[in-house]
Parts: C-alpha cells; sequence; structure tokens
C-alpha cells in the first residue's frame, strides 16, 4: 500500500473486537501512532454501532465475526445511518466472498490480522484520506471468484440454522412463520447443491457468503 500523508489532527478511531486481550493489544499498538487516538473499544456489533454514533469516530476498525451483529452487519448499519465513519475489515478470512461482502457492504479497508502492525497504521491513515487499504492479490482473486448467489434473508436464515436453531427458533428471531423459513432453506440448499441445511450452512460459510 503506498503512504497516506500523516494528519496534524489525530484519527480517531473506534475498535471493535470481541477477544479482550486482542482488542487491548490493538489499542495499545495503535496508541503508540503520533496520529492515531483509539477513542473507544466495543466488544460486540452492537456495542460498536452504539459507541459509533455517540463518538463519531474517524475510522472504525472491526473484526467479521462478532457477538450482536458481525462485522459486516455494523459496516452496513453504519453505511445505512449515513455515519461518517470510514470501517476497515480486520479479520483471519482471507476469502474473496467475504471481501466482496465487505466492500458491498460500504468498508473501505480489509486487512488480514497476520499482517504487521504498521500496516494497519496505513490502512488507517489511507481510509481516512478517502482512499482504500486492501491486499492487491486478495482483490483481484475476489472480483474473479463465483458470485454470492444467497439473497440477505437466505443468509441471516443459514447462519442460524449453522448454529443448530430449529425452524421454530429461526421463525420467532427473524419474526417470520416457520412455513416462510422452510421456504428460504430450500431455496438455498438448492442454490448450493447441498444435501441439507447444515451441508448448505458449511458450503455457504467456506466459500464467504456468511
Amino acid at each position: 500500500m503506498t503512504g497516506a500523508k500523516r494528519t496534524s489532527t489525530p484519527i480517531r478511531v473506534l475498535l471493535a473486537e470481541d477477544q479482550t486481550m486482542l482488542r487491548g493489544a490493538l489499542a495499545a499498538l495503535l496508541d503508540l501512532e503520533p496520529d492515531i487516538t483509539v477513542i473507544a473499544q466495543a466488544a460486540n456489533g452492537r456495542e460498536a454501532l452504539k459507541l459509533a454514533c455517540l463518538h463519531t469516530p474517524d475510522v472504525v476498525i472491526t473484526d467479521i465475526e462478532m457477538p450482536d451483529r458481525t462485522g459486516l452487519e455494523l459496516a452496513d448499519d453504519l453505511k445505512h445511518d449515513k455515519c461518517s465513519c470510514h470501517v476497515i475489515i480486520l479479520t483471519t478470512f482471507a476469502r474473496p466472498g467475504y471481501l466482496r461482502r465487505a466492500l458491498e457492504a460500504g468498508a473501505r479497508g480489509y486487512l488480514l490480522k497476520d499482517r504487521p502492525a504498521s500496516e494497519l497504521a496505513e490502512a488507517v491513515r489511507r481510509v481516512h484520506a478517502g482512499l482504500r487499504a486492501i491486499d492487491p492479490a486478495l482483490a483481484a482473486e475476489a472480483w474473479s471468484s463465483e458470485e454470492d448467489p444467497l439473497s440477505d434473508r437466505e443468509r441471516q436464515i443459514l447462519i442460524r440454522a449453522g448454529e443448530g436453531r430449529s425452524t421454530a427458533e429461526i421463525a420467532v428471531d427473524l419474526r417470520l412463520s416457520e412455513g416462510t423459513v422452510r421456504n428460504y432453506l430450500s431455496e438455498a440448499i438448492a442454490k448450493l447443491g447441498a444435501a441439507n441445511r447444515i451441508d448448505a450452512a458449511r458450503i455457504a460459510r467456506a466459500r464467504g457468503w456468511l
């Protein structure tokens, strides 16, 4: 990534990461940068959304898999709430499907957790300057990979099915009828060529679609 110019006013960052030790380490590393300050930390997606609205950070750094809304759902929430902050996804998932969904949700950065800390700081500067911070090889792979065939509702239902929830539980959670849930599951299973709902969830997750 090409370097971005440092700002005279510190870039205000919100960190969303459910692993307490990792979240603390990231905050400490970023606070060592003279032009970056971590103003808030969240342990889940719902808390992150609340803190983003309260503190209006410049940049939100979020994991993908978190309780109470994923990082992808958080990015989409922030986009639809028309928040001025930029989102960086920081994850272990080097999967094209996840990157595509992150960009569609409005994220401007996508970094892997095994990269040097200096790259995260530089990514913060780049997205704050209105640029993108994405691994070029992963980006090229994402746009040449198979397109996600699932609808948002099918994805929501498959996520819950993969967690072992029953049709009745999913229906209550999403405020749908059990018949509607079964129909969505059948469509998703057919699209993925899966044997059953658990197999469908496994296939979709492996391809970065959940």
